[in-house]
């Protein structure tokens, strides 16, 4: 079933009203904090983690629900921020980025233990429930 019949049936996809998650996952030891935290996030309810290459890809079904999504949030490892440009690329304007940079953990010096990606998700979870729309999981569970 394509992205836009999954909307058009009412139930969730990449997109709706819910929070949709996507993160780097990238070779560097933040890259895989991004990764694990965003998968997390979708573990708890936070939101719905779905594909940043369906974004870099151009796909249209994903594109489309991405920018329907309630809250978009794009989780980066490293400062080259390829999750952020991934999705302005594929014209997407509207939506919340966590760059771990921006948070002190540091590409090569950040190794994947549960501590820091739980430490993470505390601070996707702020911004998701800080967010207009978003934060009550995918699709408003």
């Amino acid at each position: 079933m394509s992205a836009k019949a999954v909307r058009q049936a009412g139930t969730c996809a990449c997109g709706g009203k819910g929070a949709v998650i996507l993160a780097c996952s990238g070779a560097a030891d933040v890259g895989e904090v991004a990764d694990r935290t965003a998968r997390l996030l979708a573990r708890e309810g936070a939101g719905n983690m779905s594909c940043l290459a369906g974004a870099g890809a151009r796909h249209p079904g994903m594109v489309s629900g991405f920018k329907e999504a309630g809250t978009l949030l794009v989780i980066d490892g490293c400062p080259t921020a390829c999750g952020k440009k991934t999705v302005e690329g594929a014209g997407i304007r509207r939506f919340l980025h966590l760059q771990l940079g921006a948070i002190g953990l540091k590409k090569g010096a950040t190794p994947p233990k549960e501590k820091t990606i739980k430490a993470v998700a505390g601070k996707a979870r702020k911004l998701l429930g800080g967010a207009s729309g978003g934060g009550g999981g995918c699709c408003g569970s």
